[in-house]
């Protein structure tokens, strides 16, 4: 960027040549450059830096509040649990009192605690009663107290605990907008076509393809059953190789929103990381193999895994190497997911992660927090004429979940909520 004393030096030091038609016209240009020049600057330091210097200062006090409020909220909680605590312990020593009264209630303990005190005006009160007593009475069957408890509610217990609203995250215009901007606008709601439009063939030259990945609306990258992972434009045409690090086949395939390749290596239970043609290893597990990989809109990786005895599988959220989520159960500790390698994965805009299951025949959608939202086992009104076994997974720009149907021979494509829309299975698909 010029500062003034350029700006000064570049006006006062322009040299004297002969005024021709055409110096005057150069002259005349470099001026009015040299005025454009002066007006960026002088809005640069009038209006554009204090304002992004303001946007600084309101960020570091918004995180310093970030702080306070989940400060706050693990409070609250914890306060919650303690009353809960404190009320429960009423309740069990109330009850154990009750127990207690019912058992003084007998009279030849009441004769005992007599015989047993000091206090004299008890004793002497006390008139025999054995004459009375000789006389038996009738036989006494007697029906002891008994404890029923209620069964418990995990689901109205968590209701009646208490619950966190969502979180929240919305931007606001800042009032100050530059010159050169333009608003970026949504792609419109298209309808599904009629009949599918074939938009390109592209050969690959594997024998057998394992994954693709959207890395832009121009270029995807490919892995099938070889060492090698290729990216190739819509043309056709190769633009790049990369060779896993270990001469493995890589099991599956993402790109980064950065735009980094990200591949599984199952052999050696690592996820690794291509950047700039460079490969670095981000996780290395034990007792677990990594499969299948799929970016999120935040940036993490989720990674689908087996355990080594192949009777355990489960999807592990990460934010580089640290692990933030596991999914693995329902809330009766039931497993979400069949032990068993394929396992295609992907996470909606509405940001639920979608798993097909290639050994259950199933889909299994969760929120962003883990809990079960739907299971989807194919078309119920239509007979496959092979079993459902979905082989690939993706979704729109309107959350619709489309499936590969890999024995059937089409893709299922369902709303966000697991309502089944319609096939694509005339457009000579084979094994998708």
């Amino acid at each position: 960027m010029l500062c003034h004393t350029n700006l000064e030096r570049l006006h006062l030091n322009t040299p004297n040549v002969q005024t021709t038609p055409r110096n005057i016209v150069n002259f005349t240009l470099l001026r009015l450059k040299i005025n454009d020049l002066q007006e960026s600057l002088k809005e640069l330091e009038k209006d554009i830096c204090p304002t992004y210097e303001e946007i600084k200062i309101h960020l570091k006090s918004e995180k310093v509040n970030l702080e306070k409020h989940y400060k706050q909220l693990t409070t609250s909680v914890t306060k919650q649990g303690e009353d809960w605590q404190r009320e429960i312990n009423i309740i069990v020593n109330k009850q154990k009192s009750e127990i207690d009264q019912m058992k003084t209630k007998h009279s030849i303990l009441d004769l005992r605690k007599i015989l047993e005190t000091n206090d004299v005006s008890l004793t002497s009160a006390y008139k025999s009663r054995n004459a009375e007593f000789r006389r038996l009475p009738p036989k006494v069957n007697v029906t002891l107290p008994s404890f029923s408890p209620h069964q418990i509610n995990i689901e109205q217990l968590h209701q009646m605990f208490g619950s966190l609203s969502a979180l929240s995250i919305t931007t606001e215009e800042h009032g100050y907008t530059m010159k050169t901007s333009e608003a970026v606008s949504c792609p419109p709601v298209k309808p599904l076509l009629d009949e599918p439009e074939l938009i390109t063939t592209i050969d690959t030259g594997y024998g057998q393809m394992c994954s693709v990945t959207m890395l832009n609306d121009e270029e995807i990258w490919t892995c099938g059953k070889e060492n090698i992972m290729k990216l190739f434009n819509f043309q056709g045409e190769l633009l790049k190789s990369i060779q896993t690090k270990s001469g493995k086949i890589p099991c599956d395939i993402a790109v980064t929103r950065s735009g980094d390749l990200v591949y599984t290596d199952s052999d050696r239970r690592t996820v690794n990381r291509v950047k700039n043609e460079h490969i670095k290893k981000v996780i290395k597990l034990q007792g677990w193999r990594p499969y299948h990989v799929c970016s999120t809109f935040s940036d993490d990786l989720l990674v689908t895994m087996d355990s080594d005895e192949d009777k355990q599988s489960k999807v592990v959220r990460y934010a580089g190497s640290i692990v933030k989520q596991t999914i693995q159960f329902d809330s009766e500790g039931k497993p979400l997911y069949s032990s068993g390698y394929f396992k295609y994965m992907c996470e909606n805009r509405n940001l639920d992660i979608c798993v097909a299951d290639c050994e259950a025949q199933a889909v299994v959608v969760v929120n962003q927090a883990g809990t079960p939202r739907f299971k989807y086992t194919g078309h119920p009104f239509t007979t496959e004429e092979e079993e459902f076994y979905p082989h690939g997974i993706t979704t729109d720009s309107q959350s619709q979940i489309l499936i590969a149907d890999y024995y059937n021979r089409r893709v299922h494509i369902l709303d966000q909520d697991g309502q089944f829309l319609r096939y694509i299975d005339n457009c000579d698909l084979e094994h998708p």
